[in-house]
């Protein structure tokens, strides 16, 4: 790879933003496609793919072998609220290879014990999110059920172009938390954005299902076409 093409890659990856190298195998020739650039490229439709599943691989175009190199960044998810479901949604998520941070101003649930080897942040939403730095590639679930603590952090993901925000709840609490979030400032668009009830319709009912469920409809969101979510849903 030539040195300017390597630094070109290198600060995508820094920026979190996601590129593909393709090369012509039969020439060796290379070129850098940065994530702003698919739509207008030629290949547009094989790099989507390839990025949609992160996997890197061989196409044939117009009688070319070529190799699309995918560097995507590591997919993160924020959890607000240390509660039961995040016991063991925080542990599965990580084995999926997700950077996982748990937020929660309760010290009694935000605690090691109950979270080893999981990043917490004992500071309200206010406080603890902005750091973070959240971004397209963020997976952010609101499941403390308090308004003071999941309002503040869903107004905050709103901003933020996360490709998952989910929200525990019924219907009702939801239609009661939309109404809330609007007189915040939130749009319409916003509140649309939101899973909730959240996590696929599997009849979870334990914590341990309820966070599969929802680490299921947080793949859908990440890997399947949007078309695909909908029957997915």
């Amino acid at each position: 790879m030539k040195l300017a093409t390597l630094a070109d890659l290198n600060a995508e990856r820094a920026a979190r933003r996601p590129a593909i190298v393709v090369t012509d195998t039969a020439s060796g020739e290379q070129r850098l496609v940065k994530a702003r650039d698919f739509a207008a490229d030629p290949l547009r439709t094989e790099l989507a793919n390839a990025l949609r599943t992160g996997k890197s691989g061989m196409v044939e175009v117009a009688g070319k072998k070529l190799f699309l190199n995918v560097h995507a960044p590591t997919a993160r998810l924020v959890i607000i609220g240390a509660v039961h479901i995040s016991q063991a949604l925080a542990p599965m998520a990580q084995s999926l290879g997700y950077d996982v941070t748990v937020v929660d101003p309760r010290t009694a649930f935000a605690s090691p014990e109950r979270f080893p080897d999981v990043p917490l942040i004992a500071e309200w939403p206010d406080e603890a999110l902005p750091p973070l730095n959240i971004d397209h590639y963020t997976a952010f679930v609101a499941l403390t059920h308090d308004p003071k603590i999941d309002d503040p952090a869903l107004l905050h993901a709103f901003q933020r172009d996360c490709f998952y925000i989910g929200a525990l709840g019924s219907r009702k609490t939801h239609g009661k938390r939309g109404e809330r979030l609007k007189a915040q400032g939130a749009k319409e668009s916003d509140i649309a954005r939101i899973h909730a009830p959240i996590g696929l319709a599997i009849g979870a009912v334990s914590p341990s299902e309820i966070a599969v469920s929802i680490m299921a409809e947080i793949t859908a969101a990440l890997r399947l076409p949007p078309k695909q979510q909908e029957a997915a849903a």
